[in-house]
């Protein structure tokens, strides 16, 4: 099947085939080419460039004409836990009259209360639920998305949310990377033993995991009251002794030290970084770690933003996630994201659109096939309605300038 789209006013994050990820100033470079033409031949990139310069000889399939329209890659989020059940509603009414994250959480709220629904709820219709959410997001945008464990805290309650992430990645095109979270947080029974649930994270829950496939990289909520740095680094250990690449939590309410731990063990990414010291900058400075921001998490819970502009100051990357959750980012638009990088955290359109498509395939890896438009890359586009320029897209944070999603080379229905 071959699809043509031509008179693209903006053809964005065209990229040659070596760039993987963008760092420091040159986050700020957007390339582009105007009026342009774009070819995809089954569910890749196969040509592109200025309509002066389109061949006679294509004869394709499907012409879609973009005349004042745009294209860019689709969204690429790296950190999401999509696979749930229920929601926390009650919760957020208890933050808005005066509780904090940490309190809910105290009282059984929060990570706990998600794990208790999840281990309730049948296989079957937490599937149901969670294929709802991964539709919304790619009609959104999203082409390629990370999915996150830790929702159970059980042995079976794991494996059956990795499972469903299995299930959804054989069910629909969208390329899906899966987390094992299985360090969310402690379980009640466990909070007086904690090296018991550890050791049934590493002796019981990881060989399941390995045996079967059911994880790309694991992950660790490395925070105060959760798990120690050390903890963090015993689990990560036990993770790369598996196959599992670490992708961690640090640096969301504290600064310990789990930057540190991070990059020690090679972590392909290091997410949530609402609280950022120097120290911590600088140590991720000439890594191949990949510092993820989750700005949602942020407005929705009222706390600090990733310090974006300190950080690209210093020539490091950045990536854009949605956190997408039931207790703090109960949302999986990408777009939402994106404006809100720019809006609060002070980052570029360029540098935020960088951000959420070429950098946010490096946090899961998958930055030689999808991300920007190169040849040989999956066809996972974005046509924009028509819209006077690229920055129109955080500016009008309200609306949803989505026209259509391709995903593998084929529109959305």
């Amino acid at each position: 099947m071959k699809t043509l789209i031509i008179n693209i006013k903006e053809l964005l994050q065209v990229r040659d085939a070596s760039i993987l990820k963008v760092s420091g100033e040159d986050m700020a470079v957007l390339p582009t080419i105007k009026n342009a033409y774009l070819i995809i031949e089954n569910d890749s990139i196969s040509d592109f460039g200025v309509m002066d310069d389109l061949p006679e000889d294509i004869n394709p399939e499907k012409c879609i004409d973009a005349d004042g329209k745009m294209v860019l890659p689709a969204w690429c989020d790296s950190h999401t836990h999509i696979v749930y059940a229920g929601n926390r509603e009650q919760e957020f009414v208890d933050r808005i009259n005066g509780l904090s994250y940490e309190e809910i959480a105290n009282r059984g709220g929060g990570i706990l209360n998600s794990a208790q629904k999840l281990n309730e709820t049948s296989e079957d219709e937490l599937y149901n639920q969670s294929k709802l959410r991964l539709e919304e997001i790619m009609r959104l945008g999203t082409g390629a998305v990370e999915i996150k464990s830790g929702y159970s805290l059980t042995v079976e309650g794991e494996l059956k949310m990795l499972r469903v992430i299995g299930r959804l990645s054989k069910e629909y095109p969208i390329t899906i990377k899966a987390t094992f979270l299985g360090a969310h947080a402690f379980p009640i029974e466990y909070k007086s033993n904690r090296k018991e649930y550890i050791d049934l994270i590493i002796d019981k829950m990881l060989p399941e995991i390995a045996l079967k496939k059911l994880a790309d990289f694991i992950d660790v909520f490395c925070e105060s009251g959760y798990f120690t740095v050390a903890e963090t680094e015993q689990i990560m250990e036990a993770g790369i002794r598996f196959g599992l690449r670490p992708k961690i939590h640090v640096n969301q309410f504290n600064s310990i030290g789990g930057i540190q731990a991070g990059i020690k063990y090679k972590a392909l990414s290091v997410d949530h970084l609402e609280v950022m010291n120097p120290e911590d900058i600088e140590s991720l400075i000439n890594t191949e770690t990949m510092p993820v921001a989750l700005p949602s998490c942020s407005y929705f819970l009222g706390i600090p933003y990733t310090p974006a502009r300190e950080m690209i100051s210093k020539g490091l990357p950045i990536a854009l996630a949605s956190d997408f959750n039931p207790g703090s980012t109960p949302s999986g638009n990408m777009n939402f994201v994106v404006s809100t990088a720019c809006i609060k955290m002070k980052m570029t359109p360029e540098e935020a659109i960088n951000a959420a498509t070429i950098n946010g395939a490096y946090a899961m890896g998958i930055s030689e096939t999808h991300g920007s438009i190169t040849i040989g890359k999956k066809a996972n586009l974005i046509l924009t309605q028509p819209v006077s320029s690229f920055y129109q897209l955080p500016y009008a944070f309200g609306s949803n300038l989505i026209d259509a999603v391709f995903i593998e080379g084929k529109v959305l229905a």
